[in-house]
């Protein structure tokens, strides 16, 4: 029996001298722990090297498969015709035994020895060492995981990082020329400026024109499409307030517009460029978000593949790390999006909107750079499919009626608009406005017993002053009131003696009385204790608020006097 066996360095045959040993599966791996004891077990019969890497990458790549390649059918025509053949994978000795005709063999005992063979693979194949085998097995396993991820040189995502960091570059540069270019010019033609805005169309307009009193022979049609700034132009030209400047300085000027137009050229033939490898490499986060959105998300995430273990969360904030570790410091709320803001999707929402449309598209922009990155197809239609379900959605977000609930549950009440007495076609009602009925009024009677009632609406002034006089009148009448209670005392202890001596002929009455209803004469007791408690905690009370009042008005008098 023969055993295949696969090796970085190529395919080996090896001959099994003692088959009866493969009887005994378990005890199969002690022949194997020593080099002495495999050549007892084993012998190396042939060996079919690999002539280069891709040689060795293809051989690879069909023993992965479950097929055979054209050198491998070959080189066992050559040496297993009438033998039995050992394989450690069934599908591929299927596929031997179909097209050579051999007879396969894989079991749990082929297992075994295949282990035992690759513990003492560098012993049993001569000139095949160990230092070699190490730098073969790394160097063959980076080009079968390149194969499997299906990698292309057009997959590259480097340059897309690469280009929008120097679009970035070039738009910052344009600004700071182009500015400089306005702030030079300026000096002798000011009025330039608010005449035209764009900075390409000023750059071309200064080149052509030179110095302002050339202004007026010059045709700037091609520069300016409308006539009316042209006209402008021509008039400021002439009533210009600017300075005059010199040839040298006018050279210099134009030579500044000339990199100003250089480097707009560039820009522009730049985004081609990153747009037609945004379209190769990320096709349907491209139809998502767009190529510059998209290039940034690439460019901050480090590469499509690390971009492509994010999940939409992060995608959704990607951009904003400052403010979201700020919000959960401060303990605020935490942004809404970051880079993907720039989309159009989120540009079209309105503002209470932008929110949730910013997660569903972070969800499916997720879902398309791992399509993008991992997948095998090089179509955009996911990205197209995803953008059309997004922007319905925004449409019905955006065209939600007010009146309704925004809920989707069954059990929820829906608030309809009362529209009963409004006409279908027009904004009038069917019923006419109540107007105000005069018969429906009543008179009342003056009465001298009636009290008239104050007007609800007296003006504070007035309640103001009536305050003051009542506390006047108050502290005047204070002095009255504990004279008249001294009175009263008098005139109490005088009318006591008189009382008690017609109180013996009452006392009869008083008893069949008390006899009669001691329950409420129990009862109006405890009234009259309760109405002495009132009357004597109600007299404190006045007796606190007039000595208050008093300290008051002594200390204003001190103020004053002082």
């Amino acid at each position: 029996m023969l055993v295949l066996f696969e090796t970085p360095a190529g395919f080996a045959l090896f001959k099994v001298l003692d088959e009866g040993k493969l009887d005994k599966v378990e005890d199969l791996w002690k022949e194997f722990t020593s080099s002495d004891s495999a050549r007892k077990v084993v012998e190396l019969k042939a060996f079919n090297k690999f002539e280069n890497t891709s040689d060795a990458l293809a051989a690879a790549t069909s023993i992965v498969d479950s097929r055979p390649n054209k050198g491998l059918r070959k080189f066992l025509k050559k040496h297993c015709e009438g033998e039995t053949l050992a394989v450690a994978d069934s599908k591929l000795g299927n596929a031997i035994k179909e097209n050579l005709k051999i007879d396969c063999v894989h079991n749990s005992a082929v297992m075994e020895l295949m282990r035992g063979l690759r513990n003492q693979l560098t012993e049993l194949i001569s000139g095949l060492g160990a230092q070699d085998l190490g730098p073969m097995s790394l160097g063959l396993s980076h080009s079968l995981s390149r194969y499997k991820l299906k990698f292309s040189p057009e997959k590259v995502d480097t340059m897309i990082i690469q280009a929008i960091g120097l679009l970035d570059d070039l738009d910052k540069e344009l600004n700071t020329y182009a500015m400089r270019v306005r702030e030079w010019y300026g000096w002798h033609f000011p009025e330039l400026t608010k005449i035209v805005a764009d900075n390409i169309q000023y750059a071309k307009v200064v080149k052509m024109m030179g110095n302002r009193t050339n202004a007026v022979n010059l045709d700037f049609s091609e520069i300016l499409s409308d006539d009316e700034v042209e006209a402008q132009l021509k008039e400021a030209a002439v009533i210009s307030m600017g300075t005059e400047v010199s040839d040298l300085d006018l050279f210099n000027i134009r030579e500044l517009c000339d990199q100003v137009l250089a480097l707009s050229e560039y820009r522009a033939q730049l985004f081609d460029y990153l747009k037609s490898r945004m379209n190769t490499i990320a096709p349907n986060l491209t139809a998502l978000v767009g190529e510059l959105v998209g290039a940034r998300l690439i460019a901050h995430g480090g590469s499509l593949v690390n971009l492509a273990k994010q999940p939409g969360s992060t995608i959704q904030i990607l951009g904003a790390e400052k403010a979201l570790f700020r919000a959960l410091k401060t303990k605020h709320s935490t942004p809404k999006y970051g880079l993907i803001y720039h989309a159009s999707l989120i540009g079209q929402a309105a503002p209470k909107h932008k929110g949730k449309i910013s997660r569903s598209l972070a969800a499916k922009t997720a879902l398309a750079i791992r399509y993008d990155a991992l997948g095998d197809g090089g179509d955009n239609s996911i990205g197209l499919e995803s953008r059309i379900k997004l922007e319905t959605r925004l449409r019905v977000l955006e065209g939600k009626e007010l009146g309704k609930s925004a809920g989707s549950a069954k059990g929820k009440p829906k608030i309809e608009v009362y529209d009963k007495d409004r006409k279908k076609g027009a904004g009038a009602l069917i019923t006419p406005a109540k107007t105000y009925n005069p018969a429906a009024d009543l008179v009342l009677g003056h009465s001298t017993e009636e009290t008239p009632k104050k007007p609800e609406g007296a003006s504070k002034k007035r309640k103001h002053h009536d305050a003051e006089v009542e506390e006047t009148i108050q502290e005047d009448g204070d002095q009255e009131g504990q004279k008249k209670k001294k009175k009263k005392k008098s005139k109490e202890s005088e009318e006591s003696p008189v009382a008690d001596a017609d109180g013996g002929k009452k006392k009869k009455k008083k008893s069949k009385e008390s006899e009669e209803t001691p329950v409420a004469t129990a009862e109006d007791v405890k009234k009259e204790k309760k109405k002495k408690k009132k009357s004597d905690s109600q007299d404190a009370a006045m007796e606190t608020e007039e000595s208050g009042k008093k300290d008051k008005k002594k200390k204003k008098k001190k103020h004053s006097d002082e």
